[in-house]
């Protein structure tokens, strides 16, 4: 009796040690998992950031060339400077503003779009969970 108790006692250990090891190599790869995400993550609000300075750079250098041109079509028609230059500015501001915002919803989309969540970590615990619920007497 005395063997079989320790049989017992040693499966019971041996459990306990794969179980500790299962759970910190869980753990070991959702950290893998949200590092990467993360990772991804960053690179999406760097490409949000840039699409909006490019677009805001855009944007000034496109008004002041559409004021230009437009200014000198409306001068040479009769219109007033003052009256020219504003609608240089309307015309660049509203091709500048679609522009921007085209950049920024793609960068939110694409945030949308990733997940937090360690999938692969809890599509193995469930798998784990299966096979101790198997493995088990």
């Amino acid at each position: 009796m005395n063997f079989s108790d320790n049989n017992f006692s040693e499966l019971i250990k041996q459990l306990r040690d794969d179980t500790t090891t299962l759970v910190k190599e869980e753990v070991a790869l959702a950290k893998t998992e949200l590092s990467e995400a993360a990772g991804r993550l960053s690179l999406h609000a760097l490409s949000i950031a840039a699409g909006a300075l490019i677009a805001q750079v855009a944007l000034i250098l496109l008004l002041a060339a559409m004021a230009v041109l437009v200014a000198g079509m409306l001068r040479s028609m009769g219109w007033s400077t003052d009256m020219a230059t504003f609608l240089g500015l309307l015309v660049v501001a509203l091709i500048s503003g679609i522009v921007g915002t085209v950049l920024v919803l793609g960068g939110l989309k694409a945030f949308k779009a990733e997940r937090l969540m360690p999938r692969k970590t809890i599509q193995s615990l469930k798998e784990d969970q299966i096979l101790i619920k198997n493995n088990l007497p």
